[in-house]
């Protein structure tokens, strides 16, 4: 017989992983992120708090408590697209500028970049670096407004997506 520790072991490793990678999240997106799994999480959150190895600061459950005060926003609104996603995830992690967060997904690779606005130029040189083919990188890119669809030159993005204060998503294609 499994003891409950051995049970909730890989939400717990992987909880921590997640804590330590975003270093802060919403309680909806710790809870989006293992999606069926809400009483098991809500039980580990409970545990994990009380023994000191994450902390909750307002709305956000963090690796640390001063890890609020270093908040990424983009990185905030990716993992809302990411939970878009995640019943096809198979690995997920943060990326590199402009990229927020790389995940794999039904044999593909992921990036979901953040294209703020007056960075669309910069956004569009990195992006263009990369060769298009068939087995290349796809793009989902945000933007604060959009507006600065057009204004993008990323030949491997399957969407653009804004992210409102709420963490609800829309996506968008471009119309070529």
């Amino acid at each position: 017989m499994k003891t409950r520790a051995q049970l909730y072991q890989m939400e717990a490793s992987g909880l921590l992983r997640d804590l330590s990678e975003y270093r802060c999240l919403k309680k909806e997106q710790v809870y989006g992120l293992y999606p069926g799994k809400e009483k098991v999480i809500k039980n580990l959150l409970v545990y994990l708090l009380r023994s000191g190895r994450i902390s909750r600061v307002d709305d956000y459950y963090c690796d640390a408590p001063e890890s609020v005060q270093e908040i990424d926003r983009s990185l905030i609104d990716a993992v809302w697209v990411l939970i878009d996603f995640i019943d096809q995830v198979e690995y997920h992690a943060t990326g590199n500028f402009p990229v927020k967060i790389v995940f794999c997904a039904n044999n593909e690779v992921y990036e979901i970049i953040h294209a703020g606005v007056g960075k669309e130029a910069l956004v569009s040189y990195i992006a263009s670096e990369r060769k298009k083919d068939e087995n290349a990188t796809k793009f989902i890119v945000m933007v604060d407004k959009p507006e600065q669809i057009d204004e993008l030159r990323t030949d491997n993005a399957v969407g653009y997506c804004t992210v409102a204060p709420d963490g609800k998503v829309q996506y968008f294609q471009k119309e070529e």
